[in-house]
């Protein structure tokens, strides 16, 4: 799998006859895995960016851990007083840190994407995402934030396939261990705000997929379902009228 994944994304980035990848270092265990195959993939042209917007100090600690793992290099571009200016021009106050609307949260991820593309735009890099399947069925992503890339190498892995995935390139194990987070607001994780750990959506999907649903929660597989419906426009292209 490994290697497979390492051939695609070099050859996604020959076909775009650019020159490397850029990708987020979070210090998730989705970006460690994705940060170790593009540099196998193209050792000397990839950038790792440090985006933090009101982050956990401990984020940037394990991102920078996962740099080092891997020779990565990287550069620090820190989004809090952009946050911080564009929210005050669309709302006339101050940034409100610890708000839990996702209207609010969802400036961060959107930032991040034009900070990656301005630096794939400046090397003629492309932009590599974090996302995987668990997440994308569940429509947990922010539609042009961290949606808005130019491939996804995890993108039909389970975060269970991620982890072993991540356990094999070496990630180091406290980033394989910790709860997986989004950074939207401080103390936030994605299983908290999916209402499902990732080891019950892993198992309702593969359900769904053989359509074999058999001894599992009922209103899990319930929510699961309501949410792939909900998320469904955020895995379309825009439409377009045509008369």
């Amino acid at each position: 799998m490994i290697d497979r994944l390492v051939a695609w994304i070099k050859n996604q980035v020959n076909e775009a006859a650019a020159l490397g990848c850029v990708f987020g270092l979070s210090g998730g265990v989705d970006s460690a895995v994705v940060g170790a195959l593009c540099k196998k993939a193209l050792p000397d042209n990839v950038l790792g960016l440090y985006l933090p917007c009101f982050s956990q100090d401990q984020d940037l600690t394990d991102a920078k851990a996962v740099a080092d793992k891997f020779s990565i290099p990287t550069k620090l571009v820190d989004l809090q007083p952009v946050c911080d200016q564009l929210y005050q021009q669309l709302e006339g106050k101050a940034f409100l840190h610890k708000d839990k609307s996702l209207t609010i949260a969802n400036l961060k991820p959107r930032l991040r994407m034009v900070s990656l593309y301005y630096q794939a735009n400046k090397l003629n890099y492309l932009v590599v995402g974090t996302g995987n399947r668990s997440e994308a069925v569940m429509g947990y992503f922010t539609k042009y934030g961290d949606g808005g890339v130019d491939l996804l190498p995890l993108g039909e892995l389970l975060k269970s396939q991620v982890r072993e995935l991540a356990r094999k390139l070496g990630v180091p194990q406290q980033i394989i261990d910790k709860p997986p987070s989004a950074g939207l607001w401080s103390g936030q994780t994605d299983e908290e705000e999916l209402g499902i750990t990732y080891e019950e959506l892993d198992k309702i999907i593969r359900a769904l997929d053989s359509k074999e649903t058999k001894g599992l929660n009922i209103e899990k597989v319930a929510l699961v379902k309501r949410r792939i419906q909900a998320s469904a426009h955020k895995l379309c292209p825009p439409p377009v009228y045509k008369p």
